[in-house]
């Protein structure tokens, strides 16, 4: 058998640190630097050691360190190599940290010590009374995935009872400021930018399984109004009456990459997509009437995407297209 190696080593003489630790305090919630130093720093090298592992994919090292519930969990293996990719795209560091000692041991809730419009809560079910809850963040992306590990301290030791990874910001902004730039959006009369925002807003309003904004009821009601109106309003295949050759809009959406999230309008054109020099033509003819029809689409974001078709987009089947970008800055 080979030896452990000397850093294995090390993460077993922290974890037996841990596992041993008597002082444990009463009732509470420790955030950031108020963890004892000493607590804080053992936390940092299971930390460090398991997202070194996730880092590699390596499942088998990472069965040591799980609990035996998520050992079990089907999906977890599927779930590390998600996180994976996003550790070998992004360099990570740590954003935010709890230590926890639960009252409740059915249900119990944490607020975080924020007081603006990105106050979150934490609420999870059947806790051990000792957690260590580290959230991290990618330092540079337009939009940033957080990975969560929550640790558990149960009879047979600390373990990863949880760990998780979700979208924590589009365009730079987290899920209530861009619930807050979609309800600007809607008092200028800029719907179609409304419904995009409140559409990204919701798929990063709860990042990880037990993050919970304040604000998220609220979006749910705004996002079933406004996409009620935008219904009402746009009757799709939405015919261009201004443009000689009547392009129909059939789908306006966010496409996202690297950069962001930005429009896309999927339209049905006449004109042969094999005659490019003609689809460019009338696609720069929608560009000039755009704003008009769909107030905002063409102000305040870098992008807009284009693609035209001959026959509608099927799900069963691939269709051509003639994809365009309108760099508006």
């Amino acid at each position: 058998m080979k030896p452990y190696p000397l850093k294995l080593s090390f993460f077993f003489l922290s974890l037996f640190i841990l596992q041993n630790c008597a002082n444990v305090p009463g009732p509470g919630v420790w955030k950031n630097g108020k963890i004892a130093a000493g607590k804080r720093s053992d936390f940092h090298e299971l930390t460090d050691d398991a997202l070194n592992w996730l880092k590699a994919n390596n499942f088998k090292r990472m069965k040591f360190i799980m609990s035996k519930e998520l050992n079990q969990d089907r999906y977890t293996e599927q779930t590390i190599e998600h996180i994976s990719n996003y550790l070998n795209d992004n360099k990570y560091a740590l954003f935010d940290e709890y230590y926890i000692v639960n009252k409740y041991n059915d249900v119990d809730t944490v607020n975080s010590d924020n007081n603006n419009i990105n106050h979150y809560m934490l609420q999870y079910h059947n806790p051990q009374r000792e957690m260590y809850i580290a959230f991290f963040l990618p330092a540079t992306a337009a939009n940033k995935w957080m990975i969560s590990l929550v640790y558990s301290k149960f009879d047979y030791g600390w373990k990863i009872s949880e760990l998780d990874v979700g979208p924590y910001t589009f365009n730079g902004k987290t899920g209530p400021e861009l619930y807050k730039l979609a309800k600007d959006n809607y008092s200028k009369n800029y719907l179609i930018d409304a419904v995009n925002n409140t559409a990204l807003a919701n798929t990063c309003m709860a990042p990880v399984d037990i993050w919970q904004y304040g604000a998220e009821d609220s979006l749910h009601t705004f996002y079933g109004q406004i996409i009620n109106e935008a219904n009402d309003k746009y009757k799709f295949p939405y015919t261009l009456n201004a443009i000689s050759t009547k392009p129909r809009i059939i789908r306006v959406f966010n496409q996202t990459n690297k950069e962001g999230s930005f429009p896309m309008v999927h339209y049905l054109s006449s004109i042969n997509l094999k005659d490019t020099d003609a689809i460019k033509n009338e696609n720069e003819q929608i560009r000039k009437v755009i704003g008009n029809i769909m107030p905002g689409l063409d102000k305040d974001k870098k992008y807009v995407y284009y693609s035209a078709f001959n026959v509608k987009p099927r799900s069963d089947k691939e269709v051509d297209r003639f994809e365009m970008t309108d760099k508006l800055k």
